[in-house]
């Protein structure tokens, strides 16, 4: 059993300095029921911090798997209104939101990938106003991992259920950086480090970027205006929180219509319930022109066709080869972790905060400054010990930004 200790100091970081919860405030929990116990060291100490209301939106892996299998399509597809309206309701309450996400990464493999990209792309279109409340910042919101016995065992395939579990809490609490003495402490530094990152692209403003590696080469011009994000956001009353808990990565956005090249995926990705691996995509003009997949053909395909949007990018994201996770020697088999490992775009919908006044666009000034719009938002990883990146100035001219998976910057 996982250290009980370190388990609260982990519950402790995510309301601190994940969402930054307010005294008086509401926290919403999306949760697994395998992860109850968690969720009930989390949910103790949000009280005990002043919290009006915790929230819990509980799932369950083996239900959603039944649902799947037995249910029919119109099912899937009907997302109740109450549904939307509780999240609405908490959100216009100005209320935290923390994603405690631990699914099993093969749960819908024997599904139909054609079913699963409808129910997701349903619950995209009925979630659209909430998720303008996250993807704009003006509710704090954070996602973390805990270890679940399925998640477990297919990173750790060789050890019992219980022994993977132990190995996975242990990794968890290392890379988060619960196991030093003040984690909280440790994350104001690490926030500090990437503001001088993100400070330093955002002087620079560079016109594009450039990635070369092994199966890459693609350039990304960027929006006249694009702000560099990273570590720590900023909601309108000037509180901060950590949307991400780990988090290795400055981001910004591509212009939606100006990215041309092939990129190579240096990770499997996960996307609804099933793998895929072994992929790339071409890109002219902004949008996929052809792609490849020695496994999840279909369910790339059918990501592919969710909307207009999810054939161009919404986010690039710069992350050293050095980083923690990908020190580890482990593939998760879970977003949140892997892109932290490797430098990754992203299929679909922008920020808005990566532009200058996006925020206050409606979607079509957004799309006359190149900023893209989509029901779905899918990371993926690009990174490598061999990636070159260039940043080109307005003037033309190119500057090493990355060299062999590192930084080529001295930011001091």
């Amino acid at each position: 059993m996982a250290d009980k200790q370190l388990q609260e100091k982990y519950a402790e970081l995510a309301l601190k300095t994940g969402v930054n919860l307010q005294e008086g405030q509401a926290l919403v929990i999306n949760s697994s029921i395998e992860g109850a116990d968690f969720t009930r060291i989390v949910a103790h100490k949000a009280y005990e911090m002043g919290a009006k209301n915790v929230h819990i939106n509980w799932s369950d892996d083996e239900l959603t798997y039944l649902k799947f299998n037995y249910a029919s399509e119109e099912v899937l597809t009907n997302i109740p209104e109450w549904q939307v309206a509780k999240h609405l309701d908490f959100a216009e309450d100005g209320a935290a939101l923390l994603s405690i996400r631990s699914t099993n990464p093969d749960l819908l493999k024997n599904i139909d990938s054609a079913k699963v990209a409808k129910a997701n792309k349903a619950s995209g279109q009925a979630m659209k106003e909430f998720r303008q409340y996250t993807m704009n910042d003006r509710i704090p919101w954070s996602i973390i991992s805990i270890p679940t016995g399925d998640w477990a065992q297919k990173i750790f395939p060789d050890k019992s259920k219980e022994d993977a579990i132990e190995s996975l809490w242990e990794e968890i609490f290392k890379i988060v950086r619960v196991d030093q003495e003040d984690p909280v402490a440790a994350w104001d530094e690490h926030n500090r480090t990437l503001k001088q990152a993100r400070e330093y692209l955002n002087k620079k403003s560079y016109k594009a970027l450039i990635f070369k590696s092994e199966g890459t080469d693609i350039r990304f011009e960027l929006p006249e205006g694009h702000i560099w994000k990273g570590g720590s956001a900023k909601l309108p009353n000037g509180n901060n929180f950590n949307p991400n808990m780990p988090t290795e990565e400055v981001f910004t956005m591509p212009h939606k219509y100006k990215v041309d090249g092939k990129v190579t995926a240096t990770k499997p990705l996960v996307y609804g319930g099933n793998m895929i691996d072994g992929f790339s995509l071409t890109f002219k003009d902004g949008k996929v022109v052809d792609f490849e997949a020695e496994q999840g053909y279909d369910t790339l395909k059918h990501l592919l066709e969710t909307d207009e949007g999810a054939t161009r990018l919404g986010e690039l994201a710069l992350v050293p080869h050095a980083s923690p996770i990908s020190q580890s020697g482990l593939i998760f088999y879970n977003t949140l972790y892997d892109e932290n490992a490797s430098c990754h775009i992203a299929l679909g919908k922008a920020y808005p905060t990566n532009l200058e006044g996006g925020s206050d666009m409606n979607e079509e000034e957004l799309d006359k400054h190149g900023v893209n719009d989509s029901l779905t938002h899918v990371d993926f990883m690009i990174g490598s010990a061999d990636l070159d990146i260039d940043g080109e100035t307005a003037d033309g001219e190119k500057e090493p930004v990355f060299r062999q998976g590192a930084w080529a910057i001295d930011f001091d």
